[in-house]
């Protein structure tokens, strides 16, 4: 399937939005695995070696909307600020972070940039219009820029502002790590090699469940992992405590069992804990 990419576009002097996943693990203001930024830095240095000025966006971490006073608690946990701080020893270029989703402050960055010069934008999250897809949102960031490059594949799947919003309003095309990862699910999808073993992760069976079905009918077995494969869990009868679970997916996770007659595999072990902390007892069930 023949999907335009970064390459196919026309980028010296212009102002190019990146969608990175620059949705790091932390500790504090510390980046403990700083793997999302490497891995966006092929799209990034390709970029700026080829004159773009380049505005990267990214969401980090969640933000609570409806209590005021979570919602800034929230801001000041998922501050991009560090992410701003490891890129800029990653490229071998000016980073500008700029600490707002918008206003003069950002519009003036922008303004500003050189060619082959980078600026982060704060948290998309910030913004209460972001994970609603608000188009006068989406309309403003497209305003900062003449071209779109999508390269969060993590988050490819999110009809936001910052991932769907804006490629609807400008001239767009794939990143170099989006590109690969549609390449290589082509191939395992279209024309799988056998024994093929399909491994899932994530919080919510709801948000695989297209997945799972499609894998079940080419795939030799898929694993399920990561929280959703409490739900399952507890469809076989199983406890899992205070752990990740979607009690209105219970019945739908009962269905799948029985239709995969097999080829779904759960976690035979878990490491269990008396509290989210480095610092709680833990044992292995």
């Amino acid at each position: 399937m023949a999907k335009r990419t970064v390459k196919d576009l026309d980028v010296a002097g212009k102002r190019v939005i990146v969608r990175v996943d620059f949705n790091v693990p932390r500790k504090g203001d510390e980046i403990t695995n700083d793997n999302r930024i490497v891995q966006a830095l092929p799209t990034i240095n390709y970029l700026v070696e080829n004159k773009a000025k380049v505005i990267l966006m990214s969401h980090l971490g969640k933000v609570n909307h409806k209590d005021p006073e979570k919602t800034e608690a929230d801001k000041a946990k998922n501050n991009m600020a560090c992410v701003g701080k490891r890129l800029g020893e990653l490229v071998d270029t000016k980073v500008t972070f700029v600490p707002v989703t918008r206003g003069e402050e950002l519009e003036k960055a922008v303004a500003e940039m050189n060619d082959g010069e980078i600026v982060l934008m704060q948290n998309t999250r910030y913004e209460k219009g972001e994970s609603k897809n608000d188009p006068e949102l989406a309309k403003y960031w497209a305003s900062l820029g003449d071209l779109f490059v999508e390269d969060a594949f993590g988050s490819v799947h999110r009809a936001h502002a910052s991932t769907a919003g804006i490629p609807s309003l400008l001239p767009n095309a794939l990143g170099f790590l989006v590109e690969k990862e549609v390449s290589m699910l082509e191939k395992a999808v279209k024309t799988p090699e056998h024994p093929f073993v399909a491994i899932i992760g994530g919080a919510k069976v709801s948000d695989k469940i297209a997945v799972i079905d499609n894998l079940l009918k080419i795939a030799d077995k898929v694993l399920i992992g990561g929280g959703m494969a409490y739900t399952f869990m507890v469809a076989q009868g199983g406890k899992v405590g205070t752990s990740l679970l979607e009690e209105d997916k219970v019945e739908l996770a009962k269905e799948y069992l029985a239709k995969a007659g097999g080829k779904l595999v759960l976690p035979v072990d878990n490491v269990c804990a008396d509290a989210f902390s480095e610092e709680a007892n833990k044992m292995v069930c």
